[in-house]
């Protein structure tokens, strides 16, 4: 079996196998590498573990893991050759966040996708190496699942956090079946902004200026530095048959946005936001319908509500859908004996850093923002 890098050549057979994975999602499709290259500069690295079929070779004639080196010419092209798994890894560096490898940043899910516990270990065993050349202080997977073959590494601390969870939502083959499901006041909920005149609309690219709108003012009311309009246009470009942006207007004004993921069955919804003062209309009930009322009429059969913290405020929101929560696995390999599996906890000068953000004219904010917002993972 050989570790190697991904190259340009490689694309097709790494989507089909994606596609074909059990445990995959669209956060492992090859798009993007390009995506978060493009947008914010950070180096990948796409790890193939490939096992040679050829002649006078069983398909167990080796085991050894080869060196990885972007310069030696892709293997690919040789069909006696078969992917038997993947892992991307993205490399993010700042002074103020650190130095890590992630699987996959911006995004809720990522990780290893492999046949076998072999392939398994040996991409985890490359993706180490990988970790001490660029001294960085760990590797973060996130995984839907336990996997098997990711124990213990080499001199890595390896730890598993479960604290997240995914919602989702079984949905019906009519949007009329899932409303008539809902419990009255949700249902109340849901028609209240179309009486008021609210609009929604799903479409593409030629709606990113109306999301990303809304989206700057929402994220600098909560006190986030906000992702930078070039993550959302290489999205849309890069992973156009997956990617859609739903927009809800009152009075011709964009007041809620959303920007939905679309892989098999499933529809996941990555960014949704809001105006404040539009509250009192429930723009954000609209949304979420218009999202839902798309994956029953495109028939599929799951909605993806994304991650939150069981019992926390967007938990709740998510639950009175009738989304089911499903435990998260995001294995960590450290360095070092004092990773902190709280690393995401707010201390007290993010506190006050989000305070003062709130405070910023959002011109500002955008301009600060995705500079910080390219060195946080989450």
């Amino acid at each position: 079996m050989e570790i190697r890098l991904y190259n340009p050549s490689d694309g097709q057979l790494w989507d089909e196998y994606v596609m074909l994975h059990p445990d995959a999602t669209h956060c492992h499709l090859s798009g993007w590498k390009e995506i978060i290259e493009k947008a914010y500069g950070h180096k990948t690295y796409y790890l193939i573990a490939e096992r040679s079929c050829g002649t006078g070779h069983s398909s167990n004639s080796t085991n050894s893991i080869n060196t990885v080196n972007s310069t030696n010419p892709s293997n690919s092209s040789n069909p006696t050759n078969a992917i038997v798994g993947i892992l991307p890894l993205v490399h993010i560096k700042s002074l103020i966040f650190g130095n890590l490898l992630v699987s996959m940043p911006f995004l809720n899910y990522g990780g290893v996708l492999a046949d076998t516990p072999q392939a398994t270990g040996g991409l985890l065993e490359q993706a180490t190496k990988i970790c001490s050349n660029l001294r960085a202080s760990y590797i973060e997977l996130r995984h839907l699942n336990p996997m098997d073959g990711l124990g213990p590494i080499n001199r890595y601390n390896s730890f598993q956090k479960t604290d997240k969870v995914r919602m989702i939502l079984k949905v019906p083959d009519s949007s009329e079946k899932l409303l008539k499901s809902f419990k009255a006041k949700l249902r109340s909920q849901i028609l209240r902004p179309q009486k008021e005149g609210l609009k929604s609309f799903i479409g593409g690219e030629g709606l990113l200026d109306d999301f990303y709108r809304v989206f700057t003012v929402n994220m600098r009311d909560l006190g986030s530095p906000v992702h930078s309009k070039k993550l959302f246009q290489k999205i849309l470009v890069h992973l156009e048959q997956n990617s859609k942006i739903g927009i809800v207007k009152y009075n011709n004004l964009p007041v809620a946005a959303g920007l939905i993921l679309l892989f098999r069955d499933t529809v996941e919804i990555l960014w949704a936001s809001s105006l404040r003062e539009y509250n009192r209309l429930s723009p954000n009930m609209l949304l979420y319908w218009s999202f839902l009322d798309y994956t029953c009429s495109q028939g599929f059969r799951y909605f993806d509500f994304g991650r939150s913290t069981p019992g926390g405020g967007t938990y709740k929101f998510k639950e009175q859908w009738g989304a089911e929560s499903r435990r998260l696995y995001w294995n960590v390999y450290s360095r070092f004996n004092d990773y902190n599996q709280n690393s995401g906890d707010h201390s007290e000068w993010v506190s006050r850093a989000i305070i003062i953000w709130q405070y910023l004219p959002v011109f500002l904010t955008n301009f600060i923002g995705p500079r910080i917002r390219a060195s946080i993972p989450l």
